[in-house]
């Protein structure tokens, strides 16, 4: 897919989730997707993405695989610049501060996010660099 075109998938799954409280059909449906809101680390702007999480131990995480791109994405650049995001999961809408965890823990949670979908395991495979993992700590 072009890079216009996934700029418009993107706007569809946000505005479908967002009109139906999180909720999505398509090749999505059941999937644990969130909407993830960064600050650019240059423009300064807000961006909101939607990105398949992981649930585990009451915490949520989210990885920076790029959908299998050679680079990280640039909400993680984001992230990384202004940690201060806001997260929308299903009905729910709520600041957090995104902490990026070390490798080894990165690792482990991509081997538990595999196991809970399969599909993301020949994705995984074909990639050369490690994905980050970031946790999602919701703010009091």
């Amino acid at each position: 897919m072009e890079q216009h075109d996934l700029k418009e998938w993107d706007r569809q799954v946000i505005a479908e989730f967002r009109a139906n409280g999180g909720i999505l059909g398509g090749p999505l449906a059941g999937a644990p997707v969130l909407l993830l809101t960064t600050t650019g680390a240059k423009s300064g702007q807000r961006h909101t993405c939607p990105l398949v999480y992981l649930s585990e131990g009451g915490n949520i995480y989210i990885f920076a695989g790029n959908r299998g791109a050679p680079t990280n994405p640039a909400w993680y650049h984001n992230l990384v610049a202004h940690p201060d995001v806001t997260v929308e999961v299903g009905p729910e809408k709520f600041e957090a501060r995104a902490i990026v965890l070390d490798s080894e823990e990165s690792e482990r949670l991509g081997k538990v996010q595999v196991q809970k979908i399969p599909e993301l395991a020949s994705l995984m495979e074909k990639m050369a660099r490690k994905v980050p993992a970031v946790l999602l700590e919701r703010k009091q």
